[in-house]
């Protein structure tokens, strides 16, 4: 089985989930199936329906979050010395050189991806192309509207 990348702070939150899965949501649905069946004939309860369904879910998920824990190398970022170089888990400053945008993002595991915080997974394009790039590096990523150019400006481990 290969590894999955992951921030420290991304297997915390999976971590925090897989907690409250099994011991917060797992026993508030135990409790509504035994609910339901008290009400008597199950083949028309809707209740005991929709408990089923959810503890079928809440069951797939710890499966699928302890699959994820298992397989993952945990990397911390304020721990990285890559020279100033982009690396899994580094924060980059870039400026878009048509426009001169700047954005900062955050290279991280695709669980832990959220743009509108500025966490960008390592298998997307710009991630791709950032990769291995210094401060003043240019990167060329294909978007859906053409090549979009971005100048390196800063990488921190943070």
């Amino acid at each position: 089985m290969s590894t999955i990348p992951i921030t420290k702070r991304g297997a915390e939150k999976l971590k925090e989930e897989l907690h409250r899965l099994k011991h917060v949501e797992r026993p508030a649905v135990v409790v509504a199936i035994a609910e339901a069946r008290a009400q008597g004939d199950l083949s028309e309860n809707a209740e005991y329906d929709a408990a089923k369904d959810k503890q079928g879910f809440i069951e797939g998920r710890i499966k699928e979050i302890e699959g994820k824990l298992s397989a993952a190398q945990i990397i911390d970022p304020s721990s990285l010395d890559a020279g100033g170089r982009v690396v899994f888990g580094s924060t980059v400053d870039l400026e878009e050189e048509d426009s001169g945008e700047q954005v900062t993002y955050q290279i991280v595991g695709d669980d832990e991806a959220d743009l509108k915080l500025g966490l960008i997974s390592i298998s997307s394009p710009i991630a791709r192309a950032l990769i291995g790039k210094e401060a003043g590096d240019v990167a060329a990523v294909q978007a859906p509207g053409g090549v979009r150019n971005y100048e390196v400006i800063e990488v921190r481990y943070i």
